[in-house]
């Protein structure tokens, strides 16, 4: 069953490379009944917009089957972006107060790269309250990536995320350590991690959170909690993450040094490349700390280490989703109230917008 794509708001990449059915109006052709509404919140900066759109439709394309999933995308107002990543929300995006218009069944929310160590400074956090709160009441379920977890955690529980010594950042291997729906045939567990904070199993238990998947050597990867009306599942981790997606996130460190953006040359993700690929950054890491200037970026080795990266952790990820929509649409089927959102709804957002 192809995507949905709302609006006739199909981003071009995707529209490109699939066969891609543009939305009709629900009301003519499609019971609301037998559709998953799924909206998108992609905070991602610039540079990762369009990749992290192409990463979960994706893997939501994986894993539809018969499932009619129609997607419509926001961001968060409050992020900073470029022309170029203003005019893609432009052409491809709806006004982020057409979400509390709308009834959805899920939503996934993105991460996006912190200005502040404390969320609740960031220019777009009464912005990201008001969608949690919205999603606990009028969706299903929630899917929260990375730091959108983090902010889930902070605002319904006020659990504070700690600063790592180092970035986590890697692919890592998990323990299974619940028989939650979620995980029904899911084996070998391993997922991309790439973040400076970290929320503790400890912490979340006593918080009420069931833990799903935990490292070793990353910690919780995966945790739910149930928020009034919603399932709320967040990721520490990143299970969209495409196969090159960390090498991309470590040349753009890498990049960062060589223009004094950054103090320390960047720690190489753990459990990602091979034995080949990792001698060959190696040695561009020798001459950069030689000679520190950011033309010596024309030697970055990108084209010998992207032929040895594979996507490991793919199966797992698609078994997971999988899961998430069956859930999505036992519960449809079933029947759920929602709480009615108030007739101020859209005020609250017109007052907290000129705020900023």
């Amino acid at each position: 069953m192809p995507l949905y794509i709302d609006g006739c708001r199909v981003p071009a990449r995707w529209a490109e490379r699939n066969a891609c059915r543009r939305a009709v109006p629900i009301d003519r052709y499609i019971r609301r009944e037998n559709c998953i509404q799924l909206a998108f919140v992609n905070n991602m900066p610039d540079p990762a917009l369009e990749d992290t759109e192409m990463q979960f439709l994706e893997l939501l394309d994986s894993v539809a089957g018969d499932v009619r999933l129609r997607i419509r995308f926001y961001s968060l107002p409050g992020i900073v972006r470029g022309e170029r990543g203003q005019q893609h929300l432009d052409n491809f995006y709806f006004e982020f107060s057409d979400l509390f218009t709308r009834r959805c069944d899920a939503v996934i929310v993105t991460g996006t790269e912190p200005c502040s160590q404390n969320l609740e400074d960031e220019q777009y956090w009464p912005m990201l309250a008001q969608l949690l709160d919205w999603a606990e009441r009028n969706t299903l379920s929630a899917v929260l990536s990375c730091l959108a977890a983090h902010a889930s955690v902070l605002h319904s529980d006020g659990l504070r995320r700690t600063r790592l010594n180092d970035k986590r950042f890697g692919v890592f291997d998990c323990d299974k350590v619940s028989d939650h729906l979620l995980m029904k045939n899911t084996e070998g567990v391993r997922f991309p991690h790439s973040r400076w904070n970290d929320i503790h199993a400890d912490a979340l238990t006593a918080s009420g959170y069931s833990i799903l998947t935990q490292s070793a050597d990353a910690g919780v990867d995966t945790f739910i909690k149930h928020k009034r009306n919603s399932l709320f599942v967040h990721f520490q981790g990143h299970p969209e993450y495409g196969a090159t997606t960390l090498l991309k996130e470590y040349r753009r460190d890498v990049r960062r040094f060589l223009r004094g953006e950054r103090e320390t040359y960047p720690t190489m993700p753990r459990g990602y490349f091979d034995t080949n690929a990792t001698s060959a950054l190696r040695e561009f890491q020798d001459a950069a700390l030689f000679n520190r200037c950011e033309r010596v970026m024309n030697g970055f080795p990108e084209a010998a280490v992207t032929a040895s990266l594979q996507n490991g952790w793919h199966s797992c990820a698609i078994s997971i989703y999988r899961n998430w929509l069956t859930h999505l649409t036992s519960r449809k089927r079933h029947g759920s109230r929602f709480v009615e959102l108030p007739s101020t709804a859209n005020e609250m957002y017109r007052k907290q917008s000129i705020a900023q």
